[in-house]
């Protein structure tokens, strides 16, 4: 099985355009892929209620229904800027949603999950993602007056990107190594995570990690 990967496009928030997207995943049958993963981040803000839906939603959303009809399998692993999609009216293309999945072939297994959160020692982040998926959150921006709960989002939003922001200046290798020493422990071969923007791999106790570029920076989908 050919597995394709694409990771925080942020269409809507950076330079591409969901035509460009659309163009490379509508070629995935074509190539021989079966299964696509989308680790995150794929929308600049991806909610799952109607009332928030971008341009960049319109058009990407229906060709993902398509490529699911032809038969493709797409699972979508939640990032920092995905909020409440299980269940959703946005839920149909997907096999799962959720915060990981994984992939066996040829012997060897992956684990692919977004990224953020997996450095137990910022906690300031940790507690703004965790508050900002919480049941709570779900209630009030699912159903207050959408102009109230887009405020309240985008604050939310602002404030996610401002705790991380140290993140975005280095690559936390010795945490990433951390998590996916633990992980890999479990009997993965490979750790792979989106997030960061910036394409990286390296070898680790028990097996290997792979950071992917974001898909806005280089374009490509990525493949297992």
């Amino acid at each position: 099985m050919s597995v394709a990967l694409v990771a925080d496009a942020h269409l809507g928030g950076s330079s591409a355009t969901p035509e460009e997207l659309v163009a490379q995943l509508e070629e995935l049958p074509a190539a021989g892929c079966r299964r696509l993963v989308l680790l995150g981040d794929i929308f600049h803000v991806w909610v799952g209620d109607r009332r928030f839906e971008t341009p960049a939603i319109r058009t990407v959303f229906p060709a993902l229904e398509r490529l699911r009809d032809r038969g493709l399998a797409i699972d979508y692993v939640e990032g920092n800027r995905d909020f409440f999609l299980t269940g959703s009216v946005y839920a149909t293309p997907f096999r799962t949603i959720g915060t990981e999945t994984t992939v066996e072939a040829d012997g060897a297994k992956t684990l692919l999950v977004h990224g953020d959160g997996l450095d137990p020692s910022d906690r300031q982040y940790r507690f703004w993602r965790w508050l900002s998926k919480s049941a709570l959150s779900r209630a009030l921006i699912l159903n207050l007056p959408r102009s109230i709960a887009q405020r309240a989002l985008d604050r939310t939003e602002a404030r996610i990107a401002r705790t991380n922001f140290r993140h975005r200046q280095r690559l936390p290798r010795e945490a990433i190594t951390r998590y996916a020493e633990a992980r890999l422990a479990e009997g993965f071969d490979t750790v792979v995570v989106g997030h960061f923007h910036e394409p990286a791999e390296w070898e680790v106790a028990g097996g290997r990690v792979r950071i992917l570029d974001a898909w806005f920076n280089s374009r490509r989908v990525e493949w297992v």
